[in-house]
């Protein structure tokens, strides 16, 4: 699920809550947009793989000296073998040896996948962009009438965030072992206000999502489980990438990590202050938590490789005709005009112009789990990066945003 407006998401501290500072927790709380930080000049430039390499590595040390348990980085410049590194903190590696190629919880990335999934359909003439939710979902969404698939697909719906719902804590720290379905998600979000009139402005919402997934189940018959293996990763191999149903991994997989409730940040609310799991040196193990709540807005696990594989398909139009690829690249803004970053949100991916070029990304967030996604405009050049927690000292945001403009600077010339 989604948590952090990206924009400000390794450079203010992120936020269980607006009125807390040090830790996000996606699915959990506050919106989050792809990008996280700003889009500054960085000192990583495509100056040489050796150098590049000493640098990000650099980066990845000082966030675990920085308190982050565990920390991957993946970049394919498009030149070679693409640069691997792993970086993790002494403690953890009793439970686990980390590794470039594990699995992780992907959270909102999973966000692109189900919009190209919606596109496919639409380029079979099974859906379009201007349905409204009624002519799938009947009554079940808050002016389902006024909302297109589009207005979903981009969070120009004006949907309550269901994340923000006090109800859904207990399933995000892992407490809570009944798995909500789309329809009980939908129902307790009609209890709220929209935030505005659909397709007037824009504001991250998970529950745009979990509607869409609803309607991709309606139109198809079959469960996402299903329509993301036999359409994303049989076809293209990814043999690490599916859509999680429960807490079990296919393979090896990294560990997550939060603080324990007498370590984690005085600021942080309480309902967010106590994670289920293991605890040992200071920190709960959320490896095993299935987070009940996630679903098409967040739940699909993957690895950095496999993901720049989905990011190459994409973009180089092997899952997407030209047509429906240039809708899933027609963007909103997301900040309003003047916005010096000029972040945009297409259908289920963010683009923004950094200091070394335009790239096309998306962030995802869960307990014990901060991923970040990135790629040219043609698939050729992808990066990624993963924290194994969801919570970071002011200190480390800050380093966090620098690797963020590092790889995207890395994957560009």
């Amino acid at each position: 699920m989604a948590t952090v407006a990206v924009s400000a998401a390794l450079v203010v501290p992120l936020a269980a809550t607006p009125s807390s500072a040090n830790t996000v927790h996606e699915g959990a709380v506050i919106r989050e947009s792809a990008a996280v930080g700003p889009r500054t000049l960085s000192a990583v430039r495509q100056d040489g793989t050796a150098e590049t390499r000493a640098q990000l590595r650099e980066l990845a040390r000082k966030l675990v000296e920085e308190g982050v348990p565990g920390v991957i980085v993946r970049v394919d410049d498009g030149h070679g073998r693409p640069i691997e590194i792993t970086e993790q903190a002494a403690w953890t590696k009793k439970d686990h040896r980390l590794s470039a190629d594990d699995e992780v919880r992907e959270a909102s990335n999973t966000k692109t996948v189900m919009a190209t999934l919606v596109l496919q359909l639409i380029a079979e003439h099974r859906l379009a962009l201007t349905d409204p939710v009624d002519k799938w979902l009947p009554g079940q969404v808050r002016k389902g009438r006024a909302i297109t698939l589009r207005m979903l697909l981009n969070h120009t719906s004006g949907l309550f965030d269901y994340t923000d719902d006090p109800a859904l804590a207990p399933a995000l720290t892992g407490w809570d072992s009944h798995v909500w379905t789309s329809a009980e998600i939908l129902r307790l979000v009609n209890r709220h206000p929209a935030l505005f009139e659909p397709g007037t402005e824009w504001s991250y919402s998970n529950t745009n999502y979990i509607a869409i997934g609803a309607v991709l189940e309606k139109a198809t018959g079959k469960s996402l489980a299903a329509l993301v293996r036999d359409r994303i990763a049989e076809p293209l191999g990814l043999r690490h990438t599916f859509y999680a149903t429960g807490s079990a991994w296919h393979d090896r997989h990294a560990h997550g990590y939060e603080p324990d409730a007498a370590h984690m940040p005085p600021d942080v609310p309480d309902e967010f202050r106590n994670y289920a799991g293991p605890q040992h040196d200071d920190h709960v193990d959320v490896t095993g938590d299935y987070v009940t709540a996630d679903g098409a807005d967040a739940a699909i696990v993957s690895t950095a490789g496999d993901w720049s594989r989905f990011y190459g398909a994409l973009m180089s139009g092997r899952l997407l005709p030209a047509a429906q690829l240039a809708e899933m690249r027609t963007t909103v803004p997301e900040d309003g005009p003047g916005d010096p970053d000029e972040l945009g949100y297409g259908l289920g991916i963010e683009t923004a112009k950094t200091s070394c070029g335009t790239v096309w990304d998306h962030v995802g967030i869960v307990p014990g789990y901060a991923t970040y996604n990135v790629t040219d405009s043609t698939g050729r050049r992808t990066a990624a990066f993963f924290f194994a927690t969801s919570t970071l000292t002011k200190q480390a945001h800050q380093t966090g945003a620098a690797l963020m403009d590092a790889v995207n600077c890395a994957i560009l010339d």
